[in-house]
């Protein structure tokens, strides 16, 4: 009954809102519970590469260029994704994300009093041998840095983080967090099947977003930067918790 719920619930998600366009790419801001890449387990659920293949940009049905999608987020990610419209937009993005030259940020909202109030955090990450479908900081594992600043204290329960991964390791950001003590909320991976299920009372969806990413334009040559806001319901997660610490 659980997998129809869940099925059913997929289906009247919100569409993928593009928030630029031109020539050469897309902008996308991606909603919440996509899949950004198709698979063999992805059938019944809203897949982001599927949704592109509907709109017949000139590289939705590559599969040697992957769609055109240059760089991915988790299905419970929302934020900004950058998709290429030509050959040589994807070569050049991919390769500004390969030299680091991409900046991202994104905010998420974690368990307990974050101290010190910025730093980075540097440790490597790799698959659990133990759990295929899993990934932690592992010694021998791949490079990991993620830098993070404090941007409001909500008492000593949660705090709010901007984070700007310096690379792009598979949940990097969730990984770090949970590494230095404190996991996103609602992160049924990585903070804990009970504590998930407690934040899920008031806040029902992973709470990371990708806020903003910069990168040079693949023709110009001209730096751009797109902001995306919080999705309504992190927004209305946030004002409840302000509410039920501002009581307190």
């Amino acid at each position: 009954m659980s997998t129809v719920r869940e099925k059913k619930k997929s289906n009247h998600l919100r569409p993928p809102r593009i928030i630029f366009e031109d020539d050469t790419f897309i902008v996308l801001d991606k909603p919440s519970r996509w899949i950004v890449n198709e698979a063999l387990t992805t059938k019944g659920q809203k897949v982001l590469q599927e949704w592109l293949k509907k709109r017949d940009y000139p590289l939705a049905k590559s599969r040697e260029f992957r769609s055109g999608i240059v760089h991915r987020l988790d299905k419970e990610t929302s934020g900004l994704l950058i998709v290429a419209k030509t050959v040589k937009a994807f070569e050049n993005l991919q390769m500004q994300f390969k030299m680091r030259k991409v900046k991202k940020t994104y905010l998420a909202l974690v368990h307990g009093k974050v101290s010190p109030e910025e730093g980075i955090i540097d440790a490597p990450v790799g698959r659990l041998p133990w759990r295929k479908d899993r990934f932690g900081v592992l010694p021998g594992g791949r490079e990991a840095r993620t830098e993070y600043k404090l941007v409001k204290q909500f008492g000593d329960k949660f705090s709010l983080l901007e984070l700007h991964p310096h690379t792009g390791r598979t949940h990097q950001i969730r990984i770090h967090l949970k590494h230095i003590g404190h996991p996103v909320v609602g992160d049924s991976f990585y903070a804990g099947r009970k504590t998930a299920r407690a934040d899920r009372r008031w806040c029902n969806r992973l709470f990371l977003h990708a806020s903003r990413i910069s990168f040079l334009h693949p023709e110009s040559g001209k730096n751009v930067d797109f902001v995306s806001q919080f999705p309504g319901e992190l927004g209305a997660a946030l004002e409840s918790l302000e509410t039920k610490t501002q009581s307190k």
